[in-house]
């Protein structure tokens, strides 16, 4: 397996878990949050999805970008499912590019973040992007367990 084959495992293997907890959210509780500082489930869905759509352009165009006008902001929020379905053709999209790569531009193309004090090879970005989704994946199972339902088994 090379590196890119590896990054793509990885980005696919995270969002198959992810999905199984996003789906496993009872549709009545979707707007729960532990605190009223906090996201609630589908707003902590939306925000992995275009998080991950702000990531991919910024591997693209190799520096940050504005988070202000994306296909998300002015979409109303409705069911999870409704947020997977709306993100697909944007993931897709981002592991098509994410395979174009050629193994040595994983270490000599750069994103420029200096704005936010990195710059990082694009290699180390896409594995960032991805623990991105991690971390939030393991709050929802937290918020799962605050609620007391039933968790859905990610290490299979």
């Amino acid at each position: 397996m090379n590196a890119i084959n590896a990054l793509v495992l990885n980005l696919e293997e995270v969002r198959r878990r992810s999905l199984k907890v996003w789906r496993s959210v009872p549709e009545d509780r979707v707007e729960w949050r532990p605190d009223p500082a906090a996201m609630t489930f589908i707003e902590t869905v939306r925000h992995v999805l275009e998080g991950e759509y702000l990531y991919a352009q910024m591997l693209k165009t190799r520096r940050s970008v504005s988070d202000e006008a994306t296909p998300f902001t002015r979409r109303p929020f409705t069911t999870i499912e409704d947020e997977i379905s709306f993100a697909d053709p944007f993931r897709s999209a981002l592991l098509q590019f994410v395979e174009s790569f050629a193994p040595e531009e994983l270490d000599t193309v750069k994103v420029d973040r200096s704005d936010k004090g990195y710059v990082r090879s694009a290699g180390d970005f896409i594995l960032r992007m991805t623990y991105h989704e991690a971390v939030h994946t393991g709050q929802l199972l937290g918020y799962l367990r605050l609620m007391g339902v039933a968790r859905p088994d990610i290490w299979d």
